[in-house]
């Protein structure tokens, strides 16, 4: 009697020390006890039917007590019985302890936990550890999703030397930043903080990716919708976005409110705001323009910082016009290897020929 009452405690300090094992897998990884629990109760069943043929096993399994036993149920029949752990059990057999037992009955019988045998430990092993994976790539799923099109803060843990990508630690999840998605002025270290934008979330064979950039556009409007109150509430709007990341941006923006300046709200006094956002992405200039649906007064604003004598706008309707600047304002207008002029176009989505204040260089000949 005393024997069997140390093995029973025995067993029952073996599930305590499972269930707290799972309570501190949770706290850890994150994974709830009863995901967990479902999973090894399906170990258990595969392993029964491995081990003993026989797959009809009631689980009792109790984290609040430490329970844990497991039951082979077996019908009853007249012929002996086979091997111990079949389905079948004898009817003289179930007599010696059931005197009330009939054919076609149905009894419990009580499996030590702790003699499944190697292989069944390994199967419980190899579907516990999937589900460990399975419950990482939901939670990584669910992490990225509701970070999808945001912009969010991660922890660089690894610069590949080779290829200069960075590993990221995003929440509980991870990501990869390409080179090809980096801002390329920037010199990120090991343990820097960086700013990221969720592009898209995609399922595939080896778990969730998330697809994550510092040169898309859209990190520049979530950007001023962080540092700047009047783009947040929806005050000012952000309507249009053109970049050429590490090296210049051109956003246009107008008011919905005629007492707030859209641009001066997004340049900040003393330019505080806007100069938050260029320190963080590694100097990047900046040009904040009136957006207006006046076409001409849009091309005009866009062209910042050259001054426009006038805007032409094609007569046919098409998407093209010609611009006229001081002659003095030609390379102010174009940029550095057209940059000002291709932004410009890239923001307003018309093809701008620009001209000097003289004319077009060949423009009588061609006429």
């Amino acid at each position: 009697m005393a024997r069997k009452a140390a093995q029973k405690k025995e067993v029952n300090n073996d599930g305590k020390e499972l269930f707290e094992a799972l309570k501190l897998l949770e706290a850890e990884k994150g994974i709830p006890v009863d995901f967990m629990i479902d999973k090894i109760k399906k170990a258990i069943a595969t392993a029964c039917k491995n081990s003993y043929g026989n797959e009809d096993v009631v689980i009792d399994m109790d984290p609040e007590s430490g329970k844990f036993d497991v039951f082979l149920r077996k019908e009853i029949v007249g012929k002996k019985a086979g091997k111990p752990g079949t389905v079948e059990i004898a009817l003289e057999i179930v007599k010696q302890y059931d005197p009330r037992a009939e054919i076609g009955g149905f009894v419990r019988h009580r499996l030590d936990t702790k003699q499944f045998g190697r292989v069944a430990a390994q199967t419980a092993r190899n579907i516990i550890r999937q589900g460990i994976r399975d419950s990482e790539r939901d939670q990584m799923m669910q992490e990225f999703k509701g970070r999808h099109q945001e912009l969010v803060s991660a922890l660089v843990e690894r610069v590949d030397p080779k290829t200069g990508a960075l590993s990221l630690k995003i929440g509980k999840a991870e990501a990869i930043l390409p080179k090809g998605e980096q801002v390329g002025t920037e010199n990120v270290k090991e343990g820097d903080h960086v700013q990221v934008y969720v592009v898209d979330v995609k399922e595939t064979e080896k778990g969730p990716k998330a697809i994550i950039s510092r040169t898309h556009p859209d990190l520049i409007r979530r950007l001023f919708e962080k540092e700047v109150p009047e783009i947040f509430d929806g005050t000012v709007e952000i309507k249009a976005v053109a970049r050429e990341a590490g090296s210049r941006t051109k956003i246009a923006v107008m008011s919905h409110n005629p007492d707030v300046d859209a641009v001066g709200a997004c340049i900040g006094t003393r330019g505080t705001r806007v100069s938050d956002i260029v320190n963080e992405l590694g100097g990047e200039k900046m040009d904040i323009v009136d957006y207006s649906e006046d076409p001409a007064k849009f091309i005009a604003a866009a062209l910042a910082p050259a001054t426009v004598l006038s805007v032409e706008t094609a007569e046919d309707g098409s998407h093209v016009c010609k611009v006229t600047v001081p002659d003095s304002q030609l390379s102010l207008a174009i940029g550095n290897k057209g940059q000002n002029a291709r932004l410009a176009a890239k923001l307003t989505g018309w093809k701008i020929d620009i001209k000097p204040e003289s004319g077009f260089f060949g423009e009588e000949e061609e006429a």
